[in-house]
C-alpha cells in the first residue's frame, strides 16, 4: 500500500494554549493528550490511543459505556456547544 502513513496512534497538531505533558487537548474535534510541553501556537504531538488518568468533573459518576466529553479543563458527561 504506496498510501499508508502511520499507524495514527499520535498526530502532531498546532497546541491551541501553553500545554504540559499529560495534558487533555481538544484541537477542533481532535482529542488527544500531550506527549510533552508545548507553548501555545508551537506543534504539539498528541497521543491518540491509550490508557490515561485525567481530571474529571466534580462528583459525576458514569456508568460502563456512557460518553465522557473534555471541555477544555475536565473530563465531562456534559457535551459542551
Amino acid at each position: 500500500m504506496q498510501n499508508y502513513l502511520s499507524p495514527g496512534e499520535t498526530v502532531t497538531l498546532t497546541a491551541p494554549a501553553e500545554t504540559a505533558s499529560g495534558d487533555g487537548v481538544l484541537v477542533g474535534s481532535i482529542f488527544g493528550v500531550a506527549q510533552a510541553d508545548a507553548a501555545a501556537g508551537a506543534p504539539v504531538v498528541l497521543v491518540r490511543r491509550g490508557r490515561f488518568t485525567l481530571p474529571k468533573s466534580g462528583a459525576e459518576a458514569w456508568a460502563e459505556g456512557d460518553p465522557v466529553y473534555w471541555d477544555g479543563a475536565v473530563c465531562t458527561a456534559e457535551a459542551s456547544g
